[in-house]
């Protein structure tokens, strides 16, 4: 089951003008279309539809005013997708080929620059304003940090710490961001939103810690990406730092994943770890984090579907 299946008939509605909107926007040209529309097939648009809960949270807000800054916000994460694609020379997405794949480097590049263009087009012409503009653009810096500093230390264990900085760069500030558009485009008091942007930061760790064990355990025909991607490309994640920390095999687990060994070698000796237990531990913590987070001012409607993404985190299997 996806997260909108989950959410309430607001939620999907506002789904349906998502897509239709997202299409308008990438039909600029008939080659851009071509090259794009298949990008956004099989997504989860976890990203738009947190920023639409939260402006929806208390009050109905417009959808000529939230719609576009929920297409921008998709647009980035796709953008960000192809350029990552590049970087780690994949050649599948949701099951799917990448853009590099089908049409080589150079023009993929353009395709994610354009994507980003036409985000911050579309904020432009809608008059969000400098506050959000500044956001936005903070937010594609700090996934360029993030994806540097990862590209910077391939086949090298991270520390706890380090760990941590990296996923909250590449995801959990962007979940903060849309929680905390949606908190001040629905004009809500300071403390309102920041209570919102912690939900979302909270609920990004707990995406990227799952992330990184379906790297690993996920069923490759629902996450359409071959198991071990991250481990090849030298990505080294939280599942092989507790395996380390525990294993009678950790220098052997420690040579496979600092050379790009056998996968399988190393999902066997992480098995025989606490290591799957203790991630799915850690990202619960940081689910019943982002529920505490929540204000109480918010429509119960929106709490618990707010609540029900958080679980569809820890329970996803994609």
């Amino acid at each position: 089951m996806n997260f909108v299946a989950a959410l309430n008939d607001v939620a999907a509605k506002n789904l349906q003008v998502l897509e239709e909107q997202i299409r308008q926007a990438i039909a600029d040209d008939e080659f851009i279309f071509e090259a794009c529309e298949p990008l956004f097939k099989g997504g989860k648009r976890l990203r738009p539809m947190l920023f639409l809960l939260c402006a929806n949270s208390k009050d109905d807000c417009p959808a000529e005013r939230t719609m576009p800054l929920a297409v921008a916000l998709e647009l980035i994460h796709t953008a960000s997708l192809v350029h990552d694609d590049i970087i780690d020379t994949s050649k599948k997405r949701r099951g799917v080929e990448t853009a590099n794949s089908k049409y080589g480097a150079q023009i993929a590049v353009l395709v994610g620059d354009y994507l980003f263009a036409k985000a911050f087009q579309l904020v432009a012409e809608n008059n969000y304003g400098a506050q959000v503009q500044l956001i936005l653009s903070k937010l594609v810096k700090d996934l360029c940090i993030g994806e540097i500093m990862q590209d910077r230390s391939l086949f090298e264990v991270p520390t706890m710490t380090e760990y941590y900085t990296r996923i909250n760069l590449k995801t959990a500030i962007f979940l903060a961001s849309c929680c905390r558009l949606g908190g001040i485009v629905a004009d809500m008091d300071s403390r309102e939103v920041e209570n919102l942007t912690a939900y979302g930061s909270s609920v990004g760790l707990a995406f990227q810690i799952i992330d990184d064990l379906l790297d690993f355990f996920g069923d490759e025909k629902i996450t359409g990406k071959p198991n071990g991607g991250d481990l090849k490309s030298g990505v080294i994640t939280l599942p092989v730092i507790r395996a380390l920390e525990q294993s009678d095999e950790a220098p052997k687990l420690r040579a496979i994943v600092t050379t790009g060994g056998s996968v399988d070698a190393a999902i066997k000796i992480i098995q025989a770890t606490d290591a799957v237990d203790y991630c799915r531990t850690r990202a619960q913590a940081h689910i019943e984090a982002a529920r505490v987070n929540l204000p109480l001012t918010l429509k119960t409607s929106a709490v618990l579907a707010l609540e029900q993404v958080a679980d569809f985190i820890v329970d996803r299997t994609r």
